[in-house]
């Protein structure tokens, strides 16, 4: 059975400047990096992995590899996306010290459930800090909300050469 979500991990360009946005700016503090120098099979590596922590024990974790190529590239919100949790008055606090730190920031969107800014993290991922709104808990209560319903509706929709196959 799982459990929760212990990490997710994404590459980084440079291990300090992701350190300053995720520990300096969003407050998640650095709990663990380790160095490699080679793989469990025993191929030579050069990596650093880093792990921060959030409030419910879960941890964002980075790979700086410098010598493997990985493109980094501006995320499109609906490509990639890293939605972080934070209370309903922190929104607008993040939204103004985003824009006073001159980070590229967004919002504040009402998803009318949640409200939401975006930020861009050093790396180019989009990062969405998120507040709960008044009937979060009914919108995402599936007895409400029917989502086989509407998947199935949306895959009926779908024209074919839309589908993969």
């Amino acid at each position: 059975m799982i459990k929760g979500l212990h990490h997710n991990a994404y590459r980084c360009r440079d291990s300090e400047e992701t350190r300053k946005f995720y520990e300096d700016f969003l407050g998640l503090p650095l709990t663990h990096a380790l160095g490699l120098d080679e793989t469990q099979t025993g191929r030579r590596t050069r990596l650093l992995h880093t792990f921060y922590r959030m409030d419910d024990g879960s941890f964002l974790a980075f790979f700086e590899v410098p010598e493997q190529s990985f493109e980094f590239k501006e995320q499109h919100d609906f490509d990639l996306h890293i939605a972080l949790e934070v209370e309903p008055g922190e929104l607008e606090a993040m939204f103004e010290k985003g824009r006073a730190t001159g980070i590229e920031t967004r919002g504040i969107v009402d998803h009318e459930f949640i409200r939401s800014i975006y930020l861009r993290d050093p790396n180019g991922y989009v990062i969405e800090l998120t507040a709960k709104a008044p009937g979060y808990d009914n919108a995402m209560n599936p007895a409400n909300n029917q989502p086989h319903d509407v998947l199935a509706a949306w895959n009926a929709a779908k024209s074919p050469t839309a589908r993969r196959v």
